[in-house]
């Protein structure tokens, strides 16, 4: 067992790498936060689909396919999570597609999950879908658990427990329930120690990415000094190597992201308009023009839930008119994340929004035309008047206009000359 002190030293040189899943993906990364939202509301589409019979004897295609794809897309940690998931016709597993009794116990417990407000009920779901040993539904359920209640389960995969065996000096199994239990118990209270919890967070996201960093032998500890040098050496230093590479990619698309920001504030401030900033990118500034100078502190009072305001207040870039204040247009910027977590925030914006009467976009690359119309064309979405009238502005489309759209237009619907509606396609 490692002794504390020798941890909160462990926990510090975790935080000052700037290329540690802690800096890339837990404080560092905006989709993680985006990420909460869009998961919940997956998850509660699969139950849905699962109580109506309408749940498919495939994961391609099915809602569990949206949420695990919202999961991967949080980086390293989350990289392998989907695979769990994949349907294996060969093996008959994961048993939750042709197995009806199992689906229908697997759809219950996301229910259970999702409503829970307690640890205690949490785990004990965890305890009674392990006790039927569905084959090949696993730990790596804790995965999508993880962001419906971050503060109480860890996420889960096999660095992940490599690290936990090495820092804990013990031999759990992958893809044992028990042993998973065993690992979030500890997890949990070794988090909750003044010095641990002063220097990380509640959410145990932030101590799972300790565990990976160690347990994929990019953090050297004396239990895994020999094995890193001896025998993981080389692929040590591939996985160094491919982690900067993942950094640099990021840090390109982030870059890319700010730019495409920069030109609908532009644009809107232009149209005379006044404009909000996702508040968590307040921070950045694109050649020289800082967004926090350019754009609202906060977003003016409604009479929203918290958990909407929050939502909105993500929204990547928002025009709202000066004198009223009321929303004008909303842009969600989706160069390489979800389409459908942007999706649903435009629907949360339109829906809280009584007669709602702004515009609805979503900016993403040429190459994701097809993806954004095929995910405007969902039942849910296609459906809902929200969902029919959002419009898709292409990348080259916004940077080909922008002079001209500063130049001549009069108001904000100016933009639904480059825009493309889902019904053309």
């Amino acid at each position: 067992m490692i002794e504390p002190t020798e941890l909160t030293a462990l926990i510090d040189r975790y935080k000052a790498d700037q290329e540690s899943v802690y800096n890339t993906w837990f404080v560092g990364a905006e989709e993680r936060l985006k990420a909460f939202r869009s998961i919940r509301r997956g998850v509660r589409d699969t139950i849905d689909m699962i109580v109506s019979g309408d749940f498919g004897s495939d994961f391609k295609g099915s809602p569990l396919e949206v949420v695990l794809a919202a999961i991967t897309e949080q980086k390293q940690v989350f990289a392998g999570a989907a695979h769990a998931f994949y349907w294996k016709p060969k093996l008959r597993i994961p048993d939750i597609y042709e197995n009806q009794v199992n689906k229908r116990r697997f759809g219950a417990f996301l229910e259970a999950c999702l409503a829970a407000t307690q640890e205690s009920q949490v785990l004990k779901e965890m305890s009674h879908l392990s006790s039927p040993a569905i084959k090949g539904l696993g730990p790596a359920v804790a995965n999508i658990v993880y962001f419906l209640h971050p503060t109480l389960v860890s996420p889960f995969n096999t660095a992940i427990l490599n690290g936990f065996n090495i820092l804990f000096d013990d031999k759990l199994k992958l893809g044992s329930w028990p042993s998973y239990l065993i690992m979030r118990h500890v997890i949990a209270e070794v988090n909750a120690q003044s010095e641990v919890r002063k220097r990380l967070s509640k959410d145990l996201g932030a101590f799972a990415g300790l565990l990976f960093e160690i347990g994929s032998g990019r953090l050297l500890v004396s239990g895994n000094v020999e094995a890193v040098l001896e025998v993981e050496k080389k692929k040590s230093e591939k996985a160094a190597a491919r982690r900067h590479k993942e950094v640099v990619n990021e840090d390109k698309e982030a870059s890319e992201h700010t730019r495409i920001q920069a030109m609908l504030i532009r644009i809107g401030v232009a149209l005379g308009l006044a404009v909000h900033v996702a508040r968590n990118d307040r921070h950045r500034s694109c050649n020289g023009d800082s967004f926090a100078m350019m754009t609202m502190p906060e977003l003016p009072k409604r009479d929203w839930s918290r958990e909407v305001h929050d939502t909105v207040s993500l929204i990547d870039v928002l025009w709202l008119q000066r004198e009223s204040g009321d929303i004008a247009a909303a842009f969600e910027v989706e160069k390489s994340t979800s389409i459908y977590s942007g999706i649903l925030r435009l629907e949360d914006l339109a829906h809280s929004m009584p007669a709602c009467d702004c515009d609805l976009y979503i900016v993403a690359p040429d190459r994701r035309e097809k993806e954004v119309m095929a995910q405007l064309r969902r039942p849910s979405f296609r459906d809902s008047p929200v969902g029919s009238s959002m419009g898709y502005i292409s990348f080259d489309d916004l940077c080909k206009h922008c002079d001209g759209l500063c130049k001549l237009g009069e108001d904000h619907r100016i933009l639904k000359k480059i825009a493309r509606q889902s019904v053309e396609v």
